[in-house]
């Protein structure tokens, strides 16, 4: 049997002085710098979980690198997909704390940090962004400028979407739909949510839309069947978001072009992540390999500190990537009304700091 395993930064680097001691930089040499590895332009960008903190979501891991959760417990693969009794109880504990977390990150909007690498894609500087968050925010800070289309072919969500539900003989629905569908049927934890939203006592909520939820029974909680599964003669009701779970591979057309966007661009640039996740530290050793220029824009320790061929600043990119915008853009961040309009908007409310990192 595979034993899987939470993605976690070595402790090696954890505790090395390397990762504990910041770059020490002023706000305008970062601008400078990054401006000036993103002026050349063809530059493709990953960005993690850091990115969307000043929406309001918070990040898996604090400035130290460790879990801001320290009890976080995620349901793998393998346990939501479980044809067993154990199986259904996973989907149950999974679509009710999901039930509960969606909503405060569908209604998230879009920082600085998103409007800013939005203005960089719209004006071609950048024209691949490879995220590993799944909470769409990207998507928003170009949706009124871009099709569906063009989001799809300059934005790839490594670890898919929250956004969309399918079933496991492929039936998809929408994840608004899917949301009305579990309160029908779960009336009680509707009245729960919508108390929430009276009192404002939310949950913590975690970047892939799971909740902290103690105490709670699950055992009562309906998860609806699939529709078009009962058209056609069966009851399923084993469902999972269009997400990547822990022990779950990511699809071969998302893989392939993860690489190929690596290997078209002239540089690499990445913003707010710890690279724990393989799948996106693989493409960081890809471009090393093909010895790609990197610059590294996060606060605290990564995967990839220590490693030959990487020039990291520490600081955080909503301080400074408006600036850096209009240091690439120049005159454009002034007469282009898209760019303008974009590097006017942002929300900055990050979560309450009631999880120290220590």
């Amino acid at each position: 049997m595979v034993r899987i395993s939470v993605p976690t930064i070595p402790q090696a680097t954890l505790s090395s002085s390397l990762a504990a001691a910041a770059n020490a930089i002023s706000p305008k040499q970062a601008t400078e710098r990054i401006a000036d590895f993103l002026g050349g332009g063809n530059v493709t960008v990953i960005t993690g979980a850091g990115v969307s903190v000043d929406s309001g979501i918070r990040a898996y891991r604090g400035a130290k690198g460790r879990y801001l959760n320290p009890n976080y417990q995620p349901i793998f693969y393998h346990e939501l997909m479980d044809e067993s009794e154990k199986g259904f109880a996973y989907r149950q504990r999974y679509w009710l704390r999901s039930y509960l977390g969606y909503q405060p990150v569908r209604d998230t909007l879009p920082n600085p940090t998103h409007y800013a690498l939005a203005a960089l894609q719209y004006k071609s500087i950048v024209p691949q962004l490879i995220t590993q968050n799944v909470d769409g925010l990207h998507h928003k800070a170009l949706s009124h400028v871009w099709d569906q289309e063009q989001l799809k072919q300059h934005i790839l969500e490594l670890h898919g979407s929250l956004h969309n539900v399918h079933c496991k003989f492929g039936h998809v629905v929408d994840r608004d739909t899917f949301q009305d569908w579990l309160s029908i049927a779960n009336p009680q934890w509707k009245e729960f949510m919508d108390n929430m939203e009276k009192t404002g006592q939310k949950p913590r909520t975690n970047p892939d839309g799971d909740v902290v939820l103690e105490g709670a029974r699950y055992d009562d909680f309906v998860v609806p069947p699939c529709p078009k599964c009962r058209e056609e003669g069966r009851d399923n009701n084993t469902q999972k978001p269009e997400l990547i779970f822990f022990g779950e591979s990511i699809k071969p057309e998302v893989r392939q072009r993860s690489y190929k966007d690596i290997e078209t661009a002239d540089r690499l640039f990445l913003v707010g992540t710890t690279l724990a996740t393989f799948s996106a530290f693989r493409l960081l050793k890809h471009a090393l390999e093909l010895k790609k220029p990197v610059l590294y824009l996060n606060v605290g320790p990564t995967r990839a500190d220590g490693l030959p061929g990487i020039e990291k600043i520490e600081i955080p990119s909503g301080l400074i990537m408006r600036d850096v915008v209009k240091a690439v853009l120049a005159t454009d961040s002034v007469y282009d009304p898209v760019v303008g309009d974009m590097l006017r908007n942002g929300v900055v409310k990050p979560p309450p700091d009631d999880a120290p990192d220590s």
